[in-house]
């Protein structure tokens, strides 16, 4: 691959703010007394439980079946009882269906899945159930199933893998300590991957400000062909369309896939994870995540267990020194806002930030200027003043005609916008009055 970094058209570039943990080594999270584990951790079908309260479980135990092909099944994070089958807080603020395992401290796996040593010349149709049945799902917060990906139909065939490592948004440095420490794993997952597919052609794409990984990785990749590219630090340079035409040249259709340019996107950690699943045969109930913000007394990583509540993940950062004005799921850009400490790890939780008074605007959306910042920025060409424009008057079959649901969401136009207008948030409103339309039809 070329040495000069890649970059899309359009993009914003934040303060990234990754110097509270980006030297950080990734630390292991102590085993906790309970776990409480929101059921549904995937895009699609909720899976179905096959446990109820009373029942005793050993670790990696499976908790729930996948209830469908867009589904993923849940496994317990270490050995113990099912105290409870409820519902706690979810990351969106409503509560869902939940299961608390209380730990037996004696952390005992069950039976594991059989490792496929020789993955080399193993059947693609296993390697493709393995990762089915050990819960993979995209782990830089889309949560979609990874297997998915993975079963493409016949008229759209994949000719390129590719890995993401860039890991954009502000603040979150999980992703980079994974590739530092777990290189290996990463390569392997890749071309694990590949053999999937009967792939030639795999790529690592890593944006600049991470060189001690680009360095490990390209180490490692030479000897499994894969390949490893630095990418041009521009925000949302990690969203998939923008991914695959800085490494590729090609361009997702609105409203297409990545297959539909014959490409196929893992993140880096759900890459990990396949190696974890084939060679180790483990089921996924662990990932890393960042802990950080100027509040927190030690910002860092943790390898943590899902169903490890955010307060406990606090705790071990050695909590606040000032109260924060917000905690988010996720980085600044496109974090979710949580109103509970009580909200657990999920297979897709990358960063837990937590957000000074001082950095927090008061809401004061005035009207557009025209100044043409949001369209320039706009990683999808669209025009955001003019769908803001429309949701405001309720047009929201302009909006959709103006092709806001091209939008990703990323959040470029609201942090450019001199006017402080809500644009991100009036895109997500248009696209559920648009669903929600679609649907009573």
């Amino acid at each position: 691959m070329s040495s000069k970094p890649r970059k899309f058209k359009g993009g914003v570039h934040p303060n990234d703010s990754k110097a509270l943990s980006e030297t950080k080594p990734v630390q292991e999270a102590p085993l906790l007394e309970k776990y409480t584990l929101i059921v549904t951790q995937n895009i699609g079908a909720p899976p179905e439980l096959v446990v109820q309260k009373g029942d005793t479980v050993k670790k990696g135990a499976l908790l729930a079946k996948a209830g469908g092909f867009v589904s993923v099944p849940l496994h317990s994070p270490t050995s113990g009882t099912v105290t409870a089958v409820d519902k706690c807080p979810g990351p969106a603020g409503v509560r869902v269906p939940a299961i608390e395992i209380t730990a037996d401290e004696e952390d005992e796996w069950g039976s594991p899945f059989e490792p496929i040593a020789d993955w080399q010349n193993a059947d693609p149709d296993m390697l493709r159930q393995r990762v089915a049945d050990a819960g993979i799902v995209g782990m830089g917060g889309a949560g979609f199933p990874a297997h998915v990906k993975l079963t493409p139909p016949p008229d759209k065939p994949i000719d390129t893998l590719l890995l993401n490592g860039a890991e954009c948004e502000p603040y979150l440095t999980a992703d980079h300590r994974l590739m530092v420490e777990q290189a290996e794993d990463i390569v392997r997952g890749a071309a694990i991957l590949k053999r999937v597919f009967g792939l030639e052609t795999a790529i690592i794409g890593v944006e600049d400000n991470k060189p001690d990984a680009i360095a490990k990785l390209k180490e490692i990749a030479e000897p499994y062909g894969i390949q490893v590219q630095n990418l041009r630090v521009n925000y949302p340079q990690g969203a998939e369309r923008q991914l695959i035409y800085a490494l590729t040249g090609r361009e997702v259709p609105i409203g297409g896939l990545p297959m539909d340019v014959g490409c196929a996107v893992q993140n880096v950690a759900s890459a990990a994870a396949v190696t974890e699943a084939v060679i180790k045969g483990r089921p996924s109930i662990e990932r890393i995540v960042t802990v950080t913000g100027e509040p927190l007394v030690e910002p860092g990583n943790w390898r943590f267990r899902i169903g490890t509540p955010v307060s406990k993940a606090i705790e071990l950062a050695g909590g606040v020194t000032v109260q924060p004005a917000k905690l988010l799921l996720g980085g600044p850009m496109m974090g979710i806002a949580q109103k509970s400490l009580d909200v657990t790890i999920m297979k897709n939780t990358s960063g837990i930030l937590l957000i000074p008074t001082e950095q927090v605007s008061q809401y004061s959306s005035e009207p557009c200027i025209r100044c043409g910042r949001c369209v320039e920025c706009c990683p999808m060409r669209i025009l955001p003043a003019t769908i803001s424009q429309a949701v405001e008057n309720e047009r929201f079959d302009l909006a959709e005609e103006l092709n806001v649901l091209a939008c990703i969401e990323c959040g470029s136009c609201s942090y450019v916008c001199p006017s402080h207008r809500p644009l991100n948030q009036h895109f997500k409103r248009a696209k559920a009055e648009i669903a929600a339309k679609r649907q009573k039809g």
